[in-house]
């Protein structure tokens, strides 16, 4: 029989001696498989994009009024971070709730504006009725969704689809590969639109001064970075 060294730490709890792993936990087995899969379904999605990313990414580039990010649930959270993602890299963007555009908010959307619907179904109730009133007005939209024949597939100038990515839980409907494949498909959307307007690290710093990203920015602004 093999004994394999181990040593005390302070409150005197075993631990492996130097060098040597500890077999992982079925809890980490199970979290590495979710990684694994939520990475797929991104990596799949970037895959299948096509013409209707550069339709998106000429919409808002041409965009005279604001790029309004809307939705409701998972993917309205989702939809905050990219708009706050768009506002701190050279586009005018904003959040508008799904659920409160019915109730009056509608009025903030213009004729000048871009909307970016995102729902994981494409049959949000009240995104689509809000999705009505921008199309009447000839508001371009620019819809994200997991399924491409979705109602709100239909009512996008041009259509992002999520439907390579799964939800990785148990029961495999809670919003999370799906969410997840959204976030990175926003930080894309943003990145792409953000190099081609030659944004500047000077023009980032002037949105974002605070915080640790601003004295980073600051910094290699004094070391002659642009």
């Amino acid at each position: 029989m093999q004994f394999h060294r181990t040593s005390k730490n302070k409150r005197g709890n075993q631990r492996p001696a130097p060098g040597r792993r500890p077999a992982p936990s079925a809890w980490v087995i199970r979290a590495r498989r979710i990684l694994e899969e939520e990475a797929r379904g991104i990596r799949k999605v970037g895959a299948l994009l096509d013409s209707n990313f550069d339709g998106a990414v000429q919409t808002i580039l041409r965009c005279r009024g604001r790029i309004i990010v809307t939705g409701l649930g998972k993917s309205g959270h989702v939809g905050r971070k990219m708009a706050a993602t768009l506002a701190s890299t050279g586009s005018t963007a904003l959040f508008l709730h799904a659920g409160e555009a019915l109730h009056g908010d509608l009025g903030m959307i213009t004729k000048d504006d871009v909307v970016i619907a995102v729902s994981q179904s494409g049959e949000t109730a009240e995104l689509l009725a809000a999705l009505k009133y921008c199309r009447h007005r000839k508001v371009p939209i620019i819809g994200v969704a997991a399924n491409p024949k979705s109602r709100l597939a239909k009512m996008s100038n041009y259509f992002l689809s999520l439907e390579p990515a799964t939800e990785v839980d148990c029961f495999g409907i809670v919003p999370t590969g799906t969410a997840t494949a959204t976030l990175a498909l926003g930080d894309a959307l943003a990145v792409v639109v953000m190099e081609k307007r030659k944004f500047s690290l000077r023009e980032f710093h002037e949105r974002h001064p605070g915080g640790t990203l601003g004295r980073i920015a600051a910094a290699r602004l004094r070391s002659g970075g642009e």
